[in-house]
């Protein structure tokens, strides 16, 4: 099978191959370590994986902010991001540890209009290259998945975070809800004025949502707000999507969501991401519970890959019923941290076959 029809055909719930796997990647120290332990990153290993091809930078603000260093220490940095936010982080390795949000570029309605009117046009000759239509038509002849994700500014929690902070947008559910559903209402309409001129190009195999709403023990949002405010924005760039042909449409968010995963499949979306076990989301759980009208990418606890080929092999065998199932695409369920070793790695890589 093809790459993209393997894919489509475990979405599907039909025969295949073997179950695709497209792995999530590491953090700096990993690589670091790695290196240390042999990891050549110029003849890097080689394993039986499958292509994807991943847009989600379509959907960033444009222009992007200029990089404006405002101070900096010998352990930090505070500086303007290309989102307009104003943080201090660390210099040592700032990618994987936590920042400081200090100023968020939207404090009133005029600075969401300005930042919208001047950064979040859909012109895709801005977006995706002056050649978009050549690029995109391209695509018609793939033989692998392709999936659009809305990246950090698709949806209706996460995109609205980046522009005022959660503190400010939570207040803003009891506070000020019209100002907090013409946010919404942009985003909703930004997302199908990209993707309705994308389509008049090419097909896509999967549109995604991005909200990481949620932290270890429960979300942000209680679904009661999140069925009355999100559900009917997804609904309309749902429909729109599935009017012109899109047949799976996702949504990432981390931690546990538990309580918003009937919001979600009511919008009529049908596949989510990544299922941290550590935040209680435990696939097959979720599969007893939701069935095979949601299905699933991710669920596979990193941390067994630290512990070592034990826990590696009970983790693979523990999902191994649910991929025999159909509708779901394991791999970690977040990147993978610098605990693990280059040889559980490649202890892991070679015991996952078994059971795809």
């Amino acid at each position: 099978m093809t790459a993209r029809e393997r894919f489509l055909a475990t979405m599907r719930y039909e025969p295949v191959d073997r179950v695709p796997f497209r792995g999530w990647g590491a953090w700096p120290e990993t690589l670091e370590r790695w290196q240390r332990e042999g990891y050549d990153p110029a003849n890097p290993p080689q394993f039986d994986t499958d292509r994807w091809d991943w847009h989600g930078g379509w959907f960033f603000p444009k222009p992007p902010f200029e990089h404006k260093v405002v101070e900096e220490d010998d352990r930090t940095i505070l500086y303007v991001n290309h989102e307009g936010i104003l943080m201090r982080e660390r210099k040592d390795h700032s990618y994987s540890s936590m920042p400081q949000f200090v100023r968020f570029p939207v404090e009133t309605r005029e600075d969401f209009r300005v930042f919208w009117k001047e950064r979040m046009q859909p012109d895709l000759s801005v977006r995706i290259g002056a050649d978009w239509q050549a690029r995109l038509a391209a695509y018609r002849q793939r033989d692998f998945p392709l999936i659009v994700i809305a990246d950090r500014w698709g949806g209706f929690f996460g995109p609205l975070r980046n522009l005022t902070g959660v503190e400010t947008l939570c207040m803003l559910f009891y506070d000020d809800p019209a100002f907090l559903e013409e946010m919404m209402d942009a985003d909703a309409d930004f997302m199908i004025q990209v993707m309705d001129q994308v389509l008049d190009h090419t097909d896509i195999d999967v549109f995604g949502f991005w909200e990481d709403m949620a932290f270890k023990t429960a979300p942000l949002l209680g679904p009661d707000l999140a069925r009355k405010y999100l559900l009917p924005r997804y609904r309309r760039v749902v429909d729109f999507l599935r009017s012109r042909g899109v047949e799976f449409i996702a949504l990432d968010s981390d931690g546990n969501i538990w309580d918003l995963l009937p919001v979600w499949l009511d919008a009529g979306i049908n596949i989510l991401y990544p299922f941290e076990v550590q935040a209680g989301m435990e696939v097959l759980e979720v599969r007893k519970q939701f069935g095979r009208d949601l299905l699933m990418w991710g669920g596979l606890d990193k941390r067994a890959l630290a512990k070592g080929p034990g826990a590696i092999d009970a983790e693979l065998a523990r999902l191994a019923p649910l991929v025999r199932q159909g509708g779901f695409i394991p791999h970690t369920d977040h990147s993978l941290p610098p605990d693990i070793s280059f040889a559980n790695f490649l202890y892991f890589m070679e015991k996952l076959p078994a059971i795809l």
